[in-house]
């Protein structure tokens, strides 16, 4: 092989390595801005699973609130109710 062959491998051979070593340093970089679109998407996720449970919550809270407005506006109702809804449990579970 002739020294000028060899120059030109051993530039071709530095060409490739910068290359690869700007390819890795792409990759990195992608890498990076994944995880850091993952980490807020898990963020806002996080934020609106917690505002919904927050509904949630409220709303049980006013579901009880009138419930219990209810039982004591209208007590026997409120417990011929309550009764029906026993009976009705009671013989759907006895057919299984």
């Amino acid at each position: 092989m002739s020294r000028k062959n060899e120059g030109q491998g051993s530039e071709a051979t530095q060409t490739l390595r910068e290359t690869a070593g700007h390819v890795t340093q792409s990759l990195r970089d992608a890498g990076s801005h994944v995880r850091d679109a993952a980490h807020e998407k898990i963020g806002q996720i996080r934020d609106r699973a917690n505002e919904y449970y927050e509904q949630g919550k409220q709303r049980a809270r006013e579901w009880e609130q009138n419930l219990e407005s209810y039982v004591q506006e209208k007590p026997i109702q409120s417990l011929l109710i309550a009764a029906g809804v026993g009976v009705l449990l009671g013989i759907l579970w006895k057919r299984r």
